[in-house]
């Protein structure tokens, strides 16, 4: 006899991403020269997690007694007003309508998404590829995920895809619920362009009125896209009042800690009477859930974020992690095609994913050479956030094994 319920009892002990790096980093610590693509953080070219000095000063001068007390449970208001600020400080017509809830990282900002903007058993619509844990997520929360094709012939987004999508998505359960990672798409790399947005939005809009429609974008690594990261705000102006619109907000990148857990939901709600329903429902999954996030960290972040020299600070050393990472993007660019590697637009991020029918049996066959990614369907998964320049080569070389 089994106590855990039937609907979990066959669900994976550990998350194949990190097991994958276990199994890298104990060959590695057996002396073998291992070239480890799967972990999803910024790594130097030593191998150690590259950290921002300066937020790791400001949490340690946080008060013993801010980590100690408890926080408020939709977060501290300081802490609030500051992620508002830093997602829309170029955008006055979202920052006025905006409200955010504290949450345990994006994932908990993802969570609470699903669960306040799907009825259990319907489905979450993403594209086809996609960061796995959000199929976890639905899971947990008796929620489906379906998907659209994420490229279309050309190589850029499938906006047709999607107007189909979430057409027979509203058709079968009269409201949908969108996620779209961008920019640095985790696992492609791609970030769209401005144009790509202005069509999502076109489509978004064609169906908005046939029932609630709600885009979520998710901004996890906004900070290390190339050019203006928040330039494509502006192209989703027209959905204000017409299509839900919510942002998974994440420090974790952005302040290299991540495991200091410190989030947020944002949604940019017009309308005051549902803008308190709203802030209420977030307020009450918190409770429900986590109850509250850390005071302490919150308290950290919102200095970071508020207080201009350490925001200058932040922006210097962030700035030098970004020359490594595009130092390793431009190596992989230099190098994959001429390898016959296939794989979308890669301009900056931390990951990129190279297309191939055969992905789960060359995953093995490159980890029999010490390179270790993770296969999908139809794809294998690069962290290069984590590969020194030096180690592209041998990276892609390995693709051919």
């Amino acid at each position: 006899m089994f106590h855990v319920i039937p609907s979990h009892q066959n669900r994976p002990s550990d998350d194949p991403i990190f097991a994958l790096n276990r199994e890298a980093m104990t060959r590695r610590g057996r002396g073998e020269a291992i070239v480890n693509a799967t972990v999803g953080s910024l790594l130097d070219d030593n191998g150690k997690l590259a950290i921002l000095p300066t937020a790791t000063r400001i949490i340690s001068e946080i008060p013993a007694e801010e980590w100690a007390a408890y926080a408020p449970i939709a977060g501290s208001p300081d802490f609030l007003a500051a992620v508002i600020d830093d997602l829309f400080r170029s955008e006055p017509t979202l920052k006025e309508c905006a409200l955010a809830t504290a949450t345990p990282g994006g994932s908990g900002a993802l969570r609470h998404a699903i669960a306040n903007y799907l009825e259990p058993g319907q489905s979450l619509l993403t594209t086809s590829y996609f960061w796995g844990p959000y199929q976890t997520l639905c899971d947990e929360a008796d929620r489906k995920l379906a998907t659209f094709s994420m490229f279309d012939a050309e190589g850029g987004l499938d906006v047709a895809a999607l107007d189909k999508a979430l057409g027979s998505m509203l058709a079968e359960q009269k409201r949908a619920l969108i996620f779209i990672n961008d920019p640095c798409h985790n696992p492609t790399g791609y970030s769209m362009r401005a144009d790509e947005w202005r069509r999502v939005v076109d489509v978004l809009l064609k169906h908005g009125s046939t029932g609630p429609v709600t885009l979520l974008v998710d901004t996890a690594y906004f900070a290390y896209a190339p050019g203006d990261p928040r330039a494509f705000l502006a192209e989703l102006r027209p959905l204000l009042g017409k299509v839900g619109l919510l942002f998974a907000w994440s420090a974790s990148k952005t302040f290299t800690h991540y495991g200091l857990r410190v989030g947020a939901l944002v949604a940019c709600v017009p309308d005051a009477t549902e803008r308190k329903m709203t802030e209420a429902a977030l307020s009450y999954s918190s409770r429900g859930t986590w109850s509250n996030c850390t005071r302490g960290a919150m308290r950290a972040v919102t200095r970071l974020l508020a207080e201009k020299d350490l925001e200058a600070a932040c922006n210097k050393e962030r700035d030098a992690m970004k020359d490594l990472l595009t130092a390793r993007v431009a190596e992989w660019n230099r190098l994959a095609p001429g390898a016959g590697l296939k794989y979308p637009r890669y301009e900056g991020g931390f990951f990129v994913t190279v297309f191939t029918d055969d992905a789960h049996e060359r995953a093995v066959r490159m980890k029999e050479k010490g390179v270790f990614v993770v296969p999908a369907k139809g794809a294998l998964r690069v962290a290069l956030c984590s590969v020194a320049a030096r180690d592209v080569a041998k990276l892609v070389e390995s693709f051919s094994a």
